[in-house]
């Protein structure tokens, strides 16, 4: 039986993970650690809100744990003696985070925290009291929309920050629905500030979260990517937000139309969808 992953070798000469199941690398461009110190460091200032940040743990939620590179790397970056940092992770299998520690060496970001992912890897959760900062960082190995319907999504802290990186709508289009977008966007209430990247700077996908509730902007670049996006559950957060010029191409879209259900198809906006953006706070005079 052929191995799920594999590493390979990018142009850059860096080396990442690719799902064979799937037939999709993981940062295929620039890179594990490159990509997520661009996308989720630099894009949603990790360090500089957290050192702002008073009052209980900071908090972050791993959407597509994956190998790990970005939860890992955002740790790395964290101001040390800072407060408190609890870590939710989110993928359906831990697999590739097992294949990352066997390649640690290839694959350079795990180093140094190998006896964190192996507890992870043991114990689903690892509390750590030294190091730079206390940490509490648990996994929930399971289909994520489900998990995120279900009644114990309640009682997760909720997000400073999301790292949300599932593979792309064509191939996993179960996690880029309406109804996912909303649904997070009314676990993190506007009373604790929370920015979210991803790496897509799709129209459909940039619809999707407007229309759930996000205030949503421009993100960093990454590699070949001029851009990516960023949403969040405060206007303030987002230093480029999306505007006029936007939505009116938006309008001409041959894919803008959310996704309703978790099938993958391009469709223009319906009039619906049409009406309930132009409405939307964000494109207000």
């Amino acid at each position: 039986m052929p191995d799920a992953y594999e590493l390979v070798q990018l142009k850059n000469g860096t080396w990442s993970v690719r799902s064979t199941a799937e037939g999709e690398t993981f940062h295929p461009v620039v890179g594990p650690q490159a990509e997520a110190e661009a996308l989720y460091v630099r894009g949603l200032r990790v360090a500089e809100r957290m050192a702002a940040h008073q009052g209980g743990p900071w908090v972050i939620w791993d959407v597509g744990l994956g190998a790990a590179a970005n939860i890992l790397t955002v740790l790395r970056a964290l101001p040390a003696n800072g407060c408190p940092v609890r870590v939710l992770s989110f993928d359906h299998t831990l697999e590739p985070l097992r294949f990352a520690l066997r390649h640690r060496a290839a694959l350079g970001y795990v180093t140094g925290h190998e006896a964190l992912v192996e507890r992870l890897l043991t114990h689903r959760r690892v509390i750590r009291d030294n190091g730079p900062f206390p940490l509490d960082w648990e996994v929930h190995q399971a289909d994520f929309p489900t998990l995120l319907n279900g009644p114990g999504s309640t009682s997760w802290p909720s997000p400073h920050v999301i790292l949300f990186d599932a593979f792309s709508p064509a191939r996993n289009p179960a996690m880029w629905t309406l109804s996912v977008f909303r649904r997070l966007r009314e676990l993190a209430p506007p009373s604790t500030p929370c920015a979210m990247a991803t790496y897509s700077r799709a129209t459909l996908l940039r619809v999707t979260l407007l229309l759930a509730g996000w205030h949503v902007g421009v993100g960093h670049a990454t590699g070949e990517k001029e851009e990516t996006t960023l949403a969040a559950n405060r206007p303030e957060l987002i230093q480029e937000p999306l505007g006029l010029e936007w939505l009116r191409r938006a309008q001409r879209s041959t894919s803008a139309e959310p996704l309703h259900t978790p099938e993958y198809r391009q469709q223009p906006l319906s009039a619906a969808s049409w009406s309930s953006l132009q409405a939307h706070p964000q494109f207000g005079s």
